[in-house]
């Protein structure tokens, strides 16, 4: 691998500078790291590219379910609890079995099982996708939460399903029973034992006298850990990752100190950032090895069957998305939802558009043996790993360049925020700045006098909270203060510069400060 370390060191860079254009240009970066992969796959003397299943199970999909658990918020995932785990469950194994039916009956050699198995393998979209396109258009704030809290969980569920249809392929039986019991421990197990790790870290880390940095290591280690323990005790090891992402973000402020929580943020998007950007390289690059798989088989062929599945799959996520809202519109007076108001024939539209696969799907084809036990080829095991990766290629392309579009023309109703985000903005600072005075003037009032930097924060305090320029001329306010830190921020470097003895500790201290408050400034925005 090292003699190849300047082209992986290039793929880097190049990763780095497709998404900035990504951005620049308003497109989802997946997108463009897809088609560039391809397109290097096809330059002579590329190194081969061989992607390994268990490189992507245990070293990629951990840390990016965990990262996505921690930015999730606890409070949208409760509310629309009902629609996430219909879609993340329900529309998941309706989408495989609608897939293996379709297969058995229209490819040939499709068994019923091979069709499940390639069901269970295309049913889950992924979530970087939807996430990185949601990014450049707006999009009501209960759409991004059901959307984030679907992608948690249709992994975990269509995984389960893909272990069932490969025993079931492998071995040509299949006993309900003992598989209702395997799928209840599964779930079940997986969440348990998810739990059960996470408090076990939180304790490390109250307990052990930790700083920032070990903070950022357990976190580290927290996800495998809960991975590979799930998986050794045959549950499901991204239920595991999820839940206890979940449960330690939910306590983040139980056991994390503000540094830490600030630097660990930092790290975990920057480190899942080049994740995301590698798996979908990978993706492209994947290409010449999935297309020599098919052998003889006429690949026309191979890709009118694949994108038969992938119409198969986009018309019954949208068929799903409208049966929901029918099924709340009917059931509203017999069954607790969120909302009982109709959210409009735009957004079941929209989420049934959002259906883009990815790196789930690819990890579970390429897991596939290529022999049974008895030594015989696994059956259809090539066409499988192509239409999945034509699956991934026209729903990246096809739905993740029109969702955009779609977006705009056909703007799902936001019924959850009237005011703009700036009035809401505002009212909190305001509450807050109240709730800061009414302390220091009932615990404190003795020590106002006593202590002049209390007194100057209290006129603080109440000038933010009479005053309303900071929502109406915001902007030029806050470029004159960016233009003070700033200067600051040179001062302090050229002070650097000139006293050679000066500790430059205290330096990097009080410019880290800068960066704090013009983060503050950029998060109000």
């Amino acid at each position: 691998m090292l003699k190849d370390f300047e082209f992986y060191l290039f793929l880097v860079f190049l990763i780095t500078m497709l998404i900035m254009l990504a951005n620049k240009i308003k497109v989802a970066y997946p997108v463009l790291l897809v088609l560039a992969g391809l397109a290097i796959s096809f330059i002579p003397g590329v190194p081969p590219i061989k992607i390994e299943p268990e490189l992507l199970f245990i070293i990629f999909l951990p840390p990016l379910l965990y990262e996505a658990a921690w930015s999730t918020s606890w409070k949208e995932l409760w509310r629309w609890r009902r629609i996430i785990f219909s879609f993340a469950f329900v529309v998941v194994f309706f989408t495989a079995l609608s897939v293996a039916v379709f297969a058995n009956y229209f490819i040939p050699g499709f068994s019923l099982a091979l069709g499940f198995l390639l069901g269970g393998i295309v049913s889950p979209p992924d979530a970087v996708s939807a996430g990185a396109i949601l990014k450049f258009v707006k999009v009501p704030k209960r759409l991004a939460s059901i959307l984030e809290g679907e992608s948690l969980l249709n992994d975990a569920s269509s995984l389960i399903i893909f272990r069932f249809a490969m025993i079931a392929a492998a071995t040509g039986q299949f006993v309900w029973h003992e598989a209702a019991g395997s799928f209840v421990w599964m779930c079940f197990g997986g969440v348990g034992i998810g739990l059960a790790i996470a408090y076990f870290f939180l304790k490390m880390h109250k307990i052990l006298p930790t700083d920032s940095n070990i903070d950022i290591l357990l976190t580290f280690i927290a996800p495998f850990s809960m991975y590979l323990a799930a998986e050794q005790l045959h549950a499901s090891g991204v239920l595991a990752v999820v839940t206890g992402g979940l449960f330690l973000s939910y306590r983040s402020h139980d056991f994390l100190s503000s540094a830490s929580r600030i630097r660990t943020v930092t790290v975990w998007e920057s480190f899942c950032f080049l994740l995301n950007g590698i798996v979908f390289m990978l993706i492209g690059l994947d290409l010449p090895e999935i297309v020599s798989g098919l052998g003889n088989t006429d690949i026309y062929t191979a890709i009118g069957y694949g994108i038969a599945v992938t119409v198969v799959l986009v018309v019954v996520r949208i068929f799903a998305g409208y049966g929901a809202l029918i099924t709340t519109l009917v059931m509203r007076n017999f069954i607790t939802v969120a909302d009982p108001q109709s959210p409009g024939w735009q957004t079941p539209l929209i989420i049934g558009w959002t259906g883009m696969r990815g790196v789930v799907s690819l990890a579970a084809a390429l897991s596939i043996p290529m022999t049974l036990d008895d030594g015989s080829p696994f059956p259809q095991r090539n066409m499988i790993l192509f239409i999945t990766f034509i699956v991934i290629l026209l729903t990246l392309l096809l739905q993740g360049l029109t969702l955009p579009f779609l977006l705009k023309r056909f703007p799902p109703v936001d019924r959850d925020f009237i005011r703009s985000a700036k009035e809401i903005d505002y009212d909190i600072q305001n509450s807050l700045a109240k709730v800061a005075i009414d302390k220091i003037r009932s615990d404190y009032a003795d020590k106002i006098e006593s202590f002049p930097t209390l007194k100057d924060q209290l006129q603080k305090y109440e000038n933010q909270f009479n005053s309303s320029e900071i929502i109406l001329n915001y902007e030029e306010y806050r470029n004159i203060y960016i233009d003070i830190l700033d200067t600051q921020r040179s001062w302090l470097i050229n002070k650097n510069r000139q006293e050679l003895l000066l500790d430059e500790n205290i330096i990097r201290k009080h410019l880290r400060l800068l960066d704090l408050q013009e983060e503050r400034l950029n998060m109000k925005s």
